[in-house]
């Protein structure tokens, strides 16, 4: 088994998780809309990535544009369909009104998925206590990632706060992994990587004509090269 750092990359199609594991990803995250920053894919999307690729996807299980959770009988339904065409591992996160770790909505969903790995996703970003939030969390069944750039405006403000949580790593409610993500860049890598983040999740980055292009395996092989570099 590789001990070497995690490299995620967001897929929107079979194409894309093609050309993310031709590059050197390790996992994908499989969304659509990136316009509502990433919603719950369609089960042909995921049935079509899960015969293309032998690389583990973490789908994404969220309906709406912002942190609330919405109909949660809608997302239980998402979550069903998506086991169903073999997904085994998700993304999710909730904020309730006041900036908190929607609990009701996180324990429900997190009940159906009955033991998958799970992401919290950059909800973290834009809750009003982050430590909070992790302590809320930290019992969750499945939980093993957290998807955070530090800060809601991206990695270049929220290094000082990676960077502290990578320094708590294995204390109460710091035991999942951090997953850098949010305007990561190449140059932002030594810092991290120095401070023992060693997971990494990239989306525009990957698609150097933008989104309404492919994910191009040169430049994931870019970033698996810095990364392992």
């Amino acid at each position: 088994m590789s001990n070497r750092a995690l490299l995620e990359v967001i897929a929107l199609d079979a194409e894309d998780a093609v050309a993310a594991q031709a590059g050197g990803a390790d996992r994908l995250e499989v969304v659509t809309d990136m316009a509502a920053d990433g919603l719950t894919p369609s089960a042909k999307t995921v049935a079509e990535i899960r015969s293309a690729v032998d690389i583990p996807m973490r789908v994404m299980l969220r309906v709406a544009d912002g942190f609330a959770a919405g109909d949660i009988d809608v997302l239980v339904d998402k979550a069903r369909e998506m086991r169903a065409e073999g997904a085994e591992e998700f993304v999710l996160g909730f904020l309730d009104q006041d900036g908190h770790a929607d609990l009701v909505a996180v324990e429900r969903l997190v009940a159906e998925l009955d033991g998958c790995r799970w992401t919290f996703h950059r909800a973290i970003d834009r809750a009003v206590d982050r430590d909070v939030l992790r302590k809320h969390l930290a019992d969750m069944p499945g939980l093993d990632t957290y998807l955070t750039a530090g800060a809601a405006t991206g990695v270049d403000d929220g290094i000082p706060t990676l960077l502290a949580e990578a320094a708590r790593s294995g204390q109460p409610g710091y035991e999942a992994r951090i997953l850098v993500g949010g305007g990561l860049r190449l140059d932002h890598l030594p810092r991290l990587t120095g401070a023992g983040v060693d997971a990494f999740h990239i989306g525009g980055a990957a698609r150097p004509g933008g989104w309404s292009g492919p994910v191009d395996v040169a430049a994931v092989r870019e970033w698996r090269a810095a990364i392992d570099g």
